[in-house]
């Protein structure tokens, strides 16, 4: 009897520490190292990208710090390219990815999101003489520089385009600039911090969708209490005036819905 109440002593404590760690692989885990590790590019302005000093900034990064605020901890950011950058929340580089993330129902089947934050519009943008691309459906058998696993860079193939592998829409732009590409799909407000910047720059808008693409920030799946702590900074961002300031700067407006 004796080595049966040894083997339940020691199932008990096995699941005890199995329990533990469980906890400890979300919410837990962030609070108790002291920071958030945040994936995004930097290289994608106004959302992440680095100022002539060097310094990370961008409308989503600083969402990410004032969401690690709301947790009790540090923003850590972890840089790298969009094609590469979902999956590595799967090998446990970082906690979320905070990088203007189209919510889709392909990435929802393997990935948790936020509450929408950011609604915005795709757009067709060509060089300012070019009079051939004037819809979507004008792309088929054109070049069209994206990021090859993003929504836009979907969006162009599906309208026939033979797509040019991009690292964000700073060389995608270049390359319609320099002429190497026909066009490329992009995100509106993107193109609006650009041409805010460089109002000169030969590119316009040729078309854009109807309909809004909502992102948010995404998780690994069966995380459920660090999506909800996500959520309730988000949620207390907003109702503080934190969310509007940090839109107004980059944007002049609220860009959440």
């Amino acid at each position: 009897m004796k080595w049966i109440s040894t083997l339940m002593a020691v199932a008990g404590l096995s699941l005890v520490v199995a329990g533990t760690a469980a906890a400890e692989s979300n919410l837990d885990k962030v609070k108790s190292s002291g920071e958030l590790r945040i994936g995004t590019e930097g290289t994608y302005a106004p959302f992440t990208y680095h100022e002539a000093s060097g310094a990370l900034v961008g409308f989503d990064v600083e969402i990410g710090q004032a969401i690690a605020k709301r947790l009790g901890v540090e923003a850590k950011f972890q840089e790298g390219k969009w094609d590469g950058l979902i999956a590595g929340l799967d090998a446990d580089r970082y906690d979320t990815v905070i990088n203007q993330v189209g919510i889709t129902e392909e990435r929802k089947k393997k990935y948790d999101f936020s509450e929408p934050y950011i609604a915005s519009k795709a757009v067709l943008i060509v060089k300012s003489d070019n009079e051939e691309v004037k819809t979507f459906a004008d792309l088929k058998g054109k070049k069209s520089a994206q990021s090859l696993t993003s929504n836009f860079g979907k969006l162009a193939e599906k309208n026939g385009a033979e797509l040019v592998g991009t690292d964000g829409f700073d060389q995608s732009i270049q390359l319609v600039l320099q002429g190497r590409a026909d066009a490329t799909i992009n995100d509106s407000l993107s193109f609006l911090d650009f041409k805010k910047h460089k109002p000169d720059a030969p590119v316009k808008i040729a078309a854009q969708e109807d309909n809004a693409d909502f992102s948010g920030i995404i998780i690994r799946k069966n995380e459920p209490e660090l999506l909800a702590a996500i959520n309730k900074a988000l949620e207390e961002i907003k109702a503080d005036g934190t969310y509007k300031a940090i839109a107004d700067k980059y944007f002049g407006q609220d860009v959440s819905n």
